[in-house]
């Protein structure tokens, strides 16, 4: 996997041996070796979604046809469980600067700015959308490549002394600004997300110009749609609030669950199974309904005020999976969204920043816009690492004047092409091809 906010490269180590994330992806074996030379000074990287150990070694790296020799990297003897299991890379290549490298070791792309591998300082990304290729994209070191990208780049500067770190201008949902980054964000480009992550208040905005919601709102309002009315005439003649779900067949049992804390660890567990919403969850939705209805039936309130409540409740519910979601049958309606980069519009259509999800027998739309609050010092922090870990892609952490972060994944960087000019330190974007 490509990383720009890392700048070390480290590969599983044949001394793994505890850990079942190496057994499941191929190692450096250091005896097989003829240009090994041990260092054997041990470190250890942490990430968001877990950290690695290893110990420092140094060998000839081949990249494509280039051969970067004494190269310093990390053989790794211990992996986290997750993300590093169901990767589908072995190691990390960072491409950020030396002011963050660990033990301050040379990075790959120095050396091979050093030892007169590239005859430009520049290096170029291309992610290909298309998912049913073979072909997950391209990285080019010294150049660019033509095939990739329509018309000019426009040109930022680095704004940070060792991170690739821009400046981005204001947001726009549906052309009207946001207002989001009016004064100017600051923006770290990095690899390994493909979602947008930021401080939630941000993205609820966002989110809200687009129509999506959370998984939670989302089932609550549904099944508002599908039962509320029939729980109301439940109510209205009599039912005993306590079986009312279990006489629709939302619920299995008699007697109202507790909903403290239940809501997140339904949602959780059911997730994890690969199920957006289980039954489980149901049951906790409908009880919570009813619930509602109660409290207004005794205000006395119409039947319309009522669902009008319950449905802001709905809205309202806090999302412990971070994501939202909008109706797939809505894609064709939704507005772009718009990051101004340089004084030019980088506008992102539904179809670039919704993600579809096989989910069994069905499809679910992902918002690329995800809620992630990170607390100081780091924070507000607009970054998922669990994400960046996880999923190979691209990614832009953008700080509101250094204090709020955004993360543009490969959700935009699949839409624009990247070249990061090291020799003049700017990064530039254009139209990538199809």
């Amino acid at each position: 996997m490509i990383r720009k906010q890392i700048s070390n490269l480290w590969v599983p180590s044949s001394k793994c041996l505890f850990s079942i994330a190496c057994h499941l992806h191929s190692k450096f074996w250091a005896r097989l070796s003829r240009t090994y030379t041990k260092i054997g000074i041990p470190c250890q990287i942490h990430y968001g979604s877990g950290s690695i150990s290893g110990f420092f070694s140094l060998d000839h790296v081949k990249v494509g046809d280039i051969a970067v020799k004494d190269q310093e990297f990390i053989e790794i003897t211990r992996e986290g469980y997750l993300p590093f299991l169901v990767a589908k890379y072995d190691g990390i290549l960072g491409l950020g600067f030396q002011e963050i490298s660990v033990e301050q070791a040379t990075p790959l792309w120095f050396n091979m700015v050093q030892q007169g591998h590239v005859s430009q300082k520049i290096f170029s990304l291309w992610l290909n959308r298309d998912l049913t290729s073979e072909v997950g994209g391209e990285i080019v070191f010294g150049g660019l490549d033509w095939r990739h990208f329509r018309g000019e780049h426009t040109y930022v500067p680095v704004t940070k002394s060792g991170y690739w770190q821009i400046e981005v201008g204001d947001i726009l949902v549906e052309n009207n600004s946001t207002g989001l980054c009016r004064n100017g964000c600051a923006a770290i480009v990095d690899s390994g997300t493909s979602l947008i992550a930021g401080p939630t208040e941000i993205v609820a905005q966002i989110n809200r110009g687009i129509g999506a919601e959370g998984i939670v709102s989302l089932e609550c309002k549904n099944v508002v749609s599908k039962y509320g009315y029939s729980l109301w005439d439940s109510l209205i003649s009599g039912v005993r609030p306590e079986i009312v779900c279990v006489d629709i067949g939302l619920c299995s049992y008699n007697g109202s669950q507790n909903m403290s804390g239940g809501l997140k660890t339904v949602v959780e567990n059911k997730t994890r199974e690969g199920s957006p919403i289980g039954e489980t969850a149901l049951c906790t939705f409908c009880e919570m309904i009813v619930f509602w209805i109660q409290v207004q039936l005794k205000q006395q309130k119409t039947k319309e005020k009522v669902f009008k409540h319950v449905n802001q409740l709905c809205e309202n519910l806090p999302n412990p999976i971070g994501k939202s979601f909008v109706n797939c049958d809505d894609l064709e309606t939704l507005p772009d969204v718009t990051f101004t980069i340089g004084n030019n519009p980088f506008p992102l259509t539904p179809q670039q920043y919704i993600l579809k999800v096989e989910e069994r027998c069905s499809t679910v739309c992902v918002s690329g816009f995800v809620a992630f609050d990170v607390p100081p010092p780091r924070g507000p922090l607009w970054y998922d690492d669990i994400l960046c870990s996880i999923i190979s892609g691209c990614c832009v952490a953008v700080a509101e004047k250094c204090h709020k972060h955004e993360v543009l994944g490969d959700t935009f960087l699949s839409a624009y092409h990247t070249v990061f000019d090291f020799g003049n330190l700017r990064v530039g974007f254009a139209k990538a091809a199809k």
